[in-house]
């Protein structure tokens, strides 16, 4: 999803070395890479039924989640992750917010392969999802709830370098993150 600045509003403008896998001259390993992944992809299919029980003949976004799943395994290449990530994202046209949401939520999952910091994607998109999903009096509580939720789910490995990067990207994050 494009801004109106022509980026992705949730990647930064200055990346986080901490946050770029080694072998592109930053200081994450395939270990964490691998970890933030399977952290991203849980967000997204936490919220996949939001998608499902409006389009429940369309696949992609779960499609991308298991593309997701298989690079963990090393059973899917990384541009097949991310083509998977892009049939997700277009999943999100045209319907409501709760479902554009969860499948944008699956798409930046399945895009961690390609861009580590995607992982921050798929949880604020998850987040949108679950508070688009209830009464505008009740969004506030749901999104912290399942901004809460995924707290609880991260690896320990990286769960200083994920809170610390919710802190740093939160303003272009739609402010999901903050307590």
């Amino acid at each position: 999803m494009r801004g109106t600045t022509g980026r992705v509003p949730i990647l930064p403008k200055d990346r986080d070395p901490r946050l770029i896998t080694i072998r592109r001259g930053g200081t994450l390993t395939d270990e964490h890479h691998q970890l933030l992944a399977d952290w991203a992809l849980d967000c997204a299919e936490h919220v996949l039924p939001l998608f499902e029980e409006h389009q429940p003949q369309d696949s992609r976004p779960r499609v991308a989640i298991e593309a997701g799943r298989g690079w963990i395994r090393g059973d899917v290449r990384m541009t097949d992750s991310r083509r998977m990530a892009f049939e997700a994202n277009a999943a999100a046209r045209d319907v409501p917010d709760p479902a554009k949401f969860a499948a944008l939520s699956a798409g930046q999952a399945a895009a961690v392969p390609h861009v580590a910091e995607h992982d921050l994607g798929a949880a604020a998109y998850a987040i949108r999802a679950a508070g688009a999903r209830v009464s505008p009096s009740d969004a506030a509580r749901a999104r912290a709830a399942e901004r809460d939720w995924q707290r609880q789910q991260l690896p320990g490995a990286v769960r200083e370098l994920v809170l610390d990067d919710q802190r740093r990207r939160s303003a272009i994050c739609w402010h999901v993150f903050d307590d």
